[in-house]
């Protein structure tokens, strides 16, 4: 059965956006020794196509950072056709459900009302019992020809290899902030306060991301059979795994973001999956991800990186594409995986100029809101 969404609160094709196929997707090499090539890619104006497929088969929808707190995305769950999905549809939640126990619950039974299968990678002691017992999954699955493996992840400071910005005064990680404009709103880092580590477990080293990483050790007899039935595998976890999946620090209302969004030892347990280039080809492994609340589709060193986050009421508001109107991203239809790649602003903008990480000069929005707002730090 074709699944179709309640059109008065949510609509997949209805606007026409820039697309580009995977045929014409550059090569982005990693920064971290390895060389980097691209080119220009032309964007002709199309109908965005319609990804649900003809709903008979396996289909794979992906949405992050449904951050639930706030009324306007606990309402577009809600709005979720009430109508039961195809039995192979699945929903890939790639983490910040929602910030209290009750309110995580209340998501995760509205999501799984509309999809047959719901997997979440925010697991943790009560969130995982409470999984468990909404039916939703928690650990590397195949379905049909297609494997699904969540990663558990943290991030560290060090993941963060780029130039670093100076001559403004930036607050500290501890008191980090999302600066939304035209009237800013801070939102301190909850990590450092809300979250609570055993002895030896800590934010400022590599502590936590290596504790999260060993986590997935209990899945590898799991992980190595979807790798054995399955030639078509999407992985996935809410932090980033490559640091060229966020954009450059001039770019950014706080330019100190790289440093708490992303682990390398997510990259390399990815690349344990996948292979160090990927699998046959881009268009047979994926790995999605979230926190960063930007929209991204792309194909680094041979693997397809998917952001489609919900994020803030007031961010979507000020997205120039990609939105509530067309989330949740469509990416496995039909025994393969979409052809175009979702039309996402940073991702579009790294497809056809290059990162200059050496650049420190802060874009002209960036630097017009510390002149306005932060005294020059000397």
């Amino acid at each position: 059965m074709v699944v179709r969404f309640n059109p008065s609160c949510l609509t997949l094709y209805q606007h026409p956006h820039h697309s580009v196929c995977f045929s014409k997707q550059v090569s982005v090499k990693s920064s971290y020794g390895r060389h980097m090539k691209r080119g220009g890619i032309s964007r002709p104006q199309i109908e965005f196509p319609s990804p649900l497929g003809n709903g008979e088969g396996l289909r794979v929808f992906v949405v992050s950072d449904l951050h639930t707190d706030y009324a306007e995305n606990l309402n577009w769950v809600k709005c979720l056709n009430n109508v039961k999905h195809n039995v192979n549809d699945v929903l890939l939640v790639a983490g910040d459900v929602a910030e209290t126990y009750d309110l995580f619950v209340v998501t995760m039974s509205l999501l799984k009302e509309r999809f047959e299968h719901v997997d979440s990678v925010e697991k943790l002691d009560k969130l995982l019992e409470a999984c468990k017992a909404l039916g939703v999954e928690t650990q590397p699955m195949v379905i049909g020809e297609l494997g699904i493996i969540p990663l558990f992840s943290w991030y560290h400071e060090s993941f963060d290899r780029e130039k670093d910005i100076t001559g403004f005064h930036i607050p500290p990680l501890e008191m980090v902030t999302i600066l939304l404009t035209p009237n800013p709103e801070y939102y301190a880092c909850k990590d450092f306060h809300a979250c609570k580590w055993p002895h030896g477990l800590s934010n400022g080293d590599m502590s936590l991301s290596m504790y999260f990483d060993a986590m997935n050790d209990k899945q590898l007899e799991m992980m190595e059979e979807v790798k054995m039935k399955c030639d078509h595998i999407i992985t996935f976890s809410h932090f980033v795994p490559r640091q060229e999946l966020c954009p450059e620090k001039r770019m950014l209302f706080y330019p100190k973001l790289p440093k708490i969004i992303g682990s390398d030892s997510l990259e390399d347990r990815i690349r344990s999956i996948h292979g160090a280039e990927g699998r046959k080809d881009a268009s047979s492994a994926c790995h999605v991800f979230g926190h960063t609340h930007f929209c991204w589709d792309a194909v680094v060193d041979g693997i397809r990186y998917v952001q489609a986050p919900l994020a803030y009421p007031r961010e979507r508001k000020r997205r120039m594409n990609g939105g509530e109107n067309w989330l949740p991203f469509c990416i496995y239809a039909e025994n393969k995986f979409s052809e175009r790649l979702n039309p996402c602003f940073w991702s579009d903008y790294y497809s056809a100029n290059p990162r200059t990480p050496h650049n420190t000069e802060l874009a002209p929005w960036v630097a017009r809101f510390y002149r306005q707002t932060h005294p020059v730090d000397v």
